[in-house]
Order: C-alpha cells, then structure tokens, then sequence
C-alpha cells in the first residue's frame, strides 16, 4: 500500500519544513489529483496506521480534497473537465493539454494557535 510511503513522506517534509511546531500541528490538507492514484478513504487508513507508529501526531487530522482532470485545449483556449476519461473538450477536440489532476500537495497545514497555508 504507497499510501503509508506516502504519509510518512508528508509527515517528514512537515517536520523539515517546521521543526520547532510538529507537537502543535493539528490539520494537514492534502489536495490529490484524480490521476495521482490517490485514494481518499486509503490515505485516511494509511494516516491512522501510521498514528499507531507515531503517537505524537494522536491531534492530528488528515484531510483529503480530490482534484478532478482539467485539460486545456489550444484549438478553442477553453478549459474543460474531463468526465468519464474522455480527453476532449467541449469543443469536441481531443486534448493531451493536461493542467489539473496530477498532483499530491500539501495545501494547507494547521497549528493548535495558528493557520499557515502553502
């Protein structure tokens, strides 16, 4: 399950990225792209494995906010939403133009006195 790799990674760059406010942490907001092959309900069950690990992140929650496919299409200059998989525009073209729905970001990362987005 890369789900698990993939939480300890995020709680790695998190303690990294703010060493002195790990015990304060309280939210993490994770914004994953439906191509990224990120499964929410996963992610939340890889989350409480590793809590079982890693007591010192007992106040902590995971949340999961998925991204769907937006492609771009240089004929018309629209973006669209891909439904079904189907790679073409309202338009009616194809697009390989993808520009949302790839990513895993840490979107915004909660403290017990404070709020930093990223």
């Amino acid at each position: 399950m890369h789900e698990i790799s993939l939480v300890r990674n995020i709680l790695r760059t998190l303690e990294e990225e703010f060493p002195n406010d790990v015990d304060k942490l309280r939210g993490i907001y994770i914004k994953a792209g439906l191509l990224s092959n990120v499964q929410p309900i996963l992610m939340q069950t890889a989350f409480e494995a590793v809590l079982m690990d890693e007591p010192k992140y007992n106040q902590v929650s995971l949340h999961v906010e998925v991204l769907p496919i937006l492609i771009h299409c240089d004929d018309c200059d629209k973006d669209t939403e891909v439904k079904d998989y189907r790679f073409v525009c309202t338009c009616g073209k194809p697009s390989r133009n993808i520009i949302q729905g790839e990513e895993l970001l840490i979107s915004k990362v909660e403290f017990a006195d404070e709020l930093i987005h990223s």
